[in-house]
């Protein structure tokens, strides 16, 4: 089978060190207490095996209130007046059938059929009114300027970086799934290959102080241009590669370099070898580049004992949602494609009797003004998201559904929502499924304490089984 190639440039460029395992030991000024073994396992769980948190970043702040839109008359009503131009019909809304929420009717955007029936079935639930905060606030202490709010809100910059630091009053480079990888890595046997593996380059997410995401791309591994080609000229490139990764430096600098590609190159090829060993699916996955992302991602836990792995934590950025024009338009095309690819991925996982070990979830920078602009949104607050899993205590709604009428007490203005579950909560429940331990939940999120009680003995929210 002929491998897949990206150019060198791309390659050292995008991965830098990406291919490279992470190491147990943590900078001594990082308060995380690293584990690097079966200990980093919370103690109040039943170990799984294995297990994968697949995070689906819906950068430029999704609309997901024409997502998940009510569809009783009264609260259709008033999502109809405040949307204006922008409201879905109600014959179009797929209806879905919460076993616990408010007793009001809800449905999911037409262009998602997969996942109603997803939700119908009991695989996925829906977080509603979420978003970045430091500590909860009302209206009045934003208007008379007393608030703690999120660093940037209403930036992409700030908001997108937040999402994936768990750090809402600063400004970070490392991720929370990156410094979950940091205390975790020993778990797993494979210290070739990183435990965070991206689909979409470098990311805040995965990165931690002593962890930096493997890159691979819909295809696989990414590696040097050419390397172990079958062309005539791929194999003279490969022979000149080997001399240079060969060669013993006695420079410093040029030694570590050489000895980063080496490895990069090393691991590049051991992931190769075990994704090109997986058998085929039954599973069908659609042809564009997120089904075809989902594609590889179950082909890497399909793979899952030969490169050695206990966990893992995956990443796909599927950008594009920063619609302030044509945003029933864009979302009527983008939609369906996210449906489609989560239903394939589920299958799969179904297929491959990983399902209650793997939890996908989506993030999005923030939500969208429930008002028009004319013909798109501008950016907000709150917004709702999704998670999806065997694990997932799935066909409910978590949260409260908020009032879409204009100048209710959780509206800022323009339709802005003041979000009544932070972030903080919603990782962190993530956080402890995946195995994390309280005390470093604590410490991964600092404003988690804000919201709930590390000590409490349930999760944040309950949409996770553990």
């Amino acid at each position: 089978m002929k491998r897949k190639n990206i150019s060198r440039r791309k390659f050292i460029g995008q991965t830098g060190l990406g291919m490279l395992g992470a190491s147990a030991l943590l900078s001594p000024i990082n308060p995380l207490r690293a584990l690097g073994s079966a200990a980093a396992i919370n103690s109040g769980n039943s170990r799984a095996p294995y297990k994968a948190m697949v995070c689906l970043l819906l950068s430029g702040g999704n609309d997901s209130f024409n997502m998940l839109i009510p569809r009783g008359d009264t609260k259709y009503n008033e999502y109809a007046i405040t949307r204006s131009n922008l409201a879905i019909p109600k014959n179009e809304i797929l209806p879905i059938s919460p076993i616990s929420g408010d007793g009001n009717l809800y449905g999911l955007h037409p262009g998602m059929p997969e996942m109603a029936q997803l939700f119908n079935d009991g695989k996925l639930s829906l977080i509603s009114n979420l978003g970045t905060m430091i500590r909860p606030t009302t209206k009045e202490e934003i208007w008379n300027g007393t608030a703690d709010l999120p660093l940037g809100l209403f930036s992409h910059a700030d908001q997108v970086q937040q999402w994936q630091s768990g750090r809402t009053d600063e400004r970070s480079a490392i991720g929370w799934g990156g410094r979950i990888a940091d205390l975790m890595s020993g778990v797993n046997t494979n210290q070739n290959i990183s435990m965070n593996i991206s689909l979409s380059g470098s990311n805040v997410f995965e990165n931690g102080e002593n962890t930096i995401e493997f890159v691979i791309n819909r295809y696989g591994g990414s590696g040097i241009w050419g390397y172990n080609g079958e062309w005539a000229y791929d194999q003279i490139r490969t022979g000149a590669i080997n001399a240079m990764l060969d060669k013993q430096y006695s420079d410093m600098y040029r030694k570590t370099y050489i000895n980063t590609i080496k490895k990069s190159n090393d691991a590049n090829l051991e992931f190769i070898d075990a994704i090109e060993a997986v058998p085929e699916f039954n599973t069908q996955f659609s042809d564009n580049d997120l089904s075809q992302s989902f594609l590889m991602i179950a082909k890497t836990i399909a793979a899952r004992d030969a490169l050695g792995f206990e966990r893992q934590i995956f990443f796909i950025d599927y950008s594009g949602w920063d619609h302030h024009d044509e945003v029933l338009n864009n979302q009527a095309a983008m939609l369906p494609e996210v449906s489609k690819a989560l239903s394939e991925f589920n299958a799969v996982m179904e297929e491959l009797e990983t399902s209650n070990n793997v939890t996908t979830f989506s993030m999005s920078d923030f939500g969208r003004t429930l008002t028009s602009n004319g013909n798109g949104t501008d950016h907000a607050w709150g917004g709702n998201a999704m998670v999806m899993g065997g694990a997932v205590n799935g066909q409910k709604m978590f949260g409260t559904f908020p009032s879409l009428e204009l100048g209710n007490p959780l509206d800022i203005g323009d339709g802005i929502l003041i979000p009544t579950i932070s972030t903080d909560e919603y990782m962190a429940e993530v956080a402890m499924w995946f195995g994390v331990d309280d005390e470093n939940v604590s410490t991964i999120f600092p404003n988690l304490s804000n919201f709930y009680d590390i000590n409490s003995g349930i999760p944040p929210i309950g949409f996770l089984n553990f």
